[in-house]
């Protein structure tokens, strides 16, 4: 007769169940915990709760991860980083990035309201290709509907300041319908939201960044679209498109603030010259997967991808875009827009090995092209020069599992095929007019990765790994300021590409009501990438040696009293580059270029139709010390606490959150570790802010 299973056997095995998550990411059907990675999903409850908080999926992201860098709260996330180098953000595996010349917009290419998780993958590594050095943001928007008939969504939802002021008043909504009717599906959705300003914990209006854009006073339209078509029970067409574009409405100025005096850039109600700063952003992705193709796993994927960043512009006597043989100096004005279209096509096929199934395997090539551009448009002139990105990249995988998958050994390699193409162009007047020499340099590296995961009992797991990442540096920042003749882009090494090596160890426990993790990691590339802000407000690069390490840890725990669950995370990271050539990392990494320690604490509550949240945000001072420094620079530090309501109805739920509960007036991380003499980028963080919707679904 069968013995009654042990109820901790039990349990454990149901924790370990759900917790096999597939992370479409990672370019394998394997379950998350068979894979010596860091990663996490946010679910669609959770990160719908997170929106109503903060409004945006990079907001959400930074809100939860405590490795990741706070928000600019701007349009701009130029600085935001995760475990101190830049992420890749991607929708469905299709790169948002535009790494020739990064307008740091590609946090908002799609409204959350069609993301159904966000799949995070912790560290440098190759999977997706270019771009991930310090992770993967990859976006998974809504499914397929499963049962035939109509079904959908509708959100209603606004938002408002502490004082209600009219100018500050948000609103939002969204539609989506979906249809099955046997083998075809079809899927349609509109999103539309329009900001008003927003106003600090003083009650002022937060100023205004008129070159890199705003999500305050705009207005956002998302479009989506998804149709597919069984082929047979294990095979499937999809084609995905979606047109996302955020506009700045363009009825305030900024008042500049006075970082001495401790008041923070303001804003005004004007006209600012020019078109004000937008975003546009539209893909196409064609797909074909066969889950049973002679017993293994295909995916494979063709898209295209345009995006157009608008940038404000001013009249300023040693503007960037300054030149005499065109207006006398103080009177040009002039804007720029990025430009980038990009296409490309992913293939991998993934099984088992015949007789000997402990073994599976994954093999595939993508490849991608890439032509970038930023031009003038008030002059029509042009400040980088047309680029073009051509990559070739076919993979390996393996993972190995053995005794029972206590042990898993996995390995994989990637040779990466570059070539950067560059006409001869002439940089701007004040970078002295310099005739560049053209070229098509072209660079290939192999990049490994390997690890072994230990899982001794169901839930329980240690893993290391090694890992290479690889991306190119920002090319059009390094080509528009070249000032000195004799420059051939052939033999120009500074748009070589980064390389970043990473390690990490790392212990899980999933058992039970506990929910844990630690994980140490470090990572280093010889020949870096570090912003460094001119007077003028504008970036460059500096290629350095660049070292960062750190630890995160976090802990949930179920409690006792039904529904309820505490959690706490904490990060804390320390990077450092060469900054004199020496070889020797001597400088600590500024807030332009890495995130401050942080602890997270949270406490939620779900039980029937009721669902709740508080958390608060503990971002830790730093000082930042070397050979190159400011202590201007220095971060004070500053706690934040939000909290969010949601009850479900006969006729939909009713969601109320509040951001920044305590209404703490700060600084935010970005204005209050860089540009200690701008009084224009002294930027505080929202006050308390409401937000209630209607969540409707059918």
């Amino acid at each position: 007769m069968a013995q009654p299973a042990d109820t901790d056997t039990v349990q454990a095995a149901q924790a370990y169940s759900a917790n096999e998550i597939v992370v479409t990411a990672a370019r394998s059907i394997l379950p998350a915990n068979a894979l010596p990675l860091t990663v996490d999903v946010i679910g669609k409850d959770d990160l719908d709760q997170q929106v109503s908080i903060s409004g945006s999926v990079t907001d959400a992201v930074a809100t939860l991860t405590p490795s990741f860098s706070p928000t600019r709260q701007k349009l701009s996330g130029a600085g935001e980083t995760l475990r101190g180098r830049s992420p890749l953000y991607a929708i469905n595996g299709i790169p948002q990035s535009t790494p020739l010349r990064d307008g740091s917009r590609d946090g908002f290419t799609i409204d959350a309201f069609f993301v159904d998780r966000v799949e995070l993958i912790f560290g440098s590594n190759a999977l997706q290709g270019i771009g991930g050095t310090g992770g993967i943001v990859n976006q998974v928007t809504v499914g397929a509907p499963r049962d035939d008939g109509i079904s959908g969504r509708a959100l209603i939802q606004g938002t408002a300041g502490d004082g209600l002021d009219g100018d500050g008043i948000s609103g939002k909504t969204a539609g989506l319908v979906q249809y099955k009717s046997e083998r075809f599906d079809a899927t349609f959705g509109a999103a539309y939201e329009m900001r008003g300003v927003f106003y600090d914990g003083d009650g002022r209006r937060i100023g205004i960044n008129l070159t890199q854009g705003e999500t305050q006073d705009s207005a956002s339209l998302s479009l989506f679209g998804r149709f597919g078509y069984a082929l047979s029970d294990t095979a499937r067409l999809d084609l995905i498109a979606s047109r996302f574009e955020l506009k700045g409405d363009g009825d305030f100025v900024a008042v500049n603030g006075n970082r001495t005096a401790g008041l923070p850039t303001s804003a005004v109600i004007g006209t600012p010259p020019g078109v004000p700063a937008a975003n546009l952003t539209e893909s196409l992705a064609l797909s074909l997967t066969d889950s049973a193709l002679w017993g293994g796993n295909l995916v494979s994927q063709v898209f295209w991808n345009r995006s157009r960043d608008t940038f404000g512009g001013e009249i300023a006597p040693i503007a960037t875009f300054q030149d005499v043989l065109i207006a006398p100096v103080g009177t040009l004005f002039d804007q720029s827009q990025n430009r980038s279209r990009k296409f490309g096509g992913k293939v991998s096929y993934e099984r088992e090995m015949p007789g000997f199934e402990a073994l599976t395997a994954i093999v595939g090539f993508d490849a991608l092209w890439d032509r970038t551009e930023q031009r003038l448009i008030a002059t029509d002139r042009v400040w980088v020069p047309p680029t073009d990105f051509r990559s070739l990249a076919p993979f390996a995988q393996a993972n190995l599992a053995l005794f029972d998958k206590v042990l898993r050994l996995a390995a994989g390699v990637r040779y990466e095929d570059v070539r950067i193409t560059i006409d001869d162009y002439t940089t701007l007047a004040t970078s002295n007019r310099v005739l560049v020499s053209g070229g098509s340099p072209r660079f290939s590296d192999t990049l490994f990765n390997g690890g072994v995961v230990v899982e001794p009992v169901p839930g329980i797991r240690a893993y290391a790994s090694y890992a290479e990442g690889y991306t190119v540096p920002d090319v059009g920042r390094i080509t528009r300021a070249v000032n000195r003749t004799g420059v051939d882009i052939d033999t120009f090494l500074d748009i070589s590409p980064i390389v970043s090596n990473n390690r990490e160890v790392g212990i899980e426990v999933k058992q039970g009501p506990l929910d844990a993790s630690a994980t140490y990691f470090w990572s280093s590339s010889d020949n870096g990438q570090l912003l460094i802000a001119r007077p003028d407000g504008i970036f460059d690069v500096q290629r350095q040696r660049v070292k960062i390490e750190g630890i995160e840890i976090n802990l949930a725990v179920k409690m006792p009293i039904e529904g309820l669950k505490l959690s706490t995370g904490y990060a804390h990271l320390s990077g450092r580059y060469d900054s004199n050539g020496d070889d020797v990392v001597d400088t600590d990494l500024d807030g332009a270029n890495i995130s401050p320690d942080r602890l997270n604490l949270a406490a939620s509550y779900v039980k029937g139709p009721l669902s709740a949240r508080v958390q608060t945000q503990i971002y830790l001072s730093r000082s930042f010390k070397g050979l190159v420094r400011d202590a201007r620079n220095d971060f004070g530090g500053y706690t934040l606490t939000d909290a969010s309501l949601r009850y479900q109805t006969g006729i939909g739920a009713l969601t109320f959150s509040v951001q920044n509960l305590f209404d703490r007036q700060y600084i935010t991380y970005a204005s209050d570790t860089q540009r200690p003499t701008d009084n224009t980028f002294y930027f505080a963080g929202q006050g308390r802010t409401f937000t209630l919707g209607w969540d409707y679904r059918f």
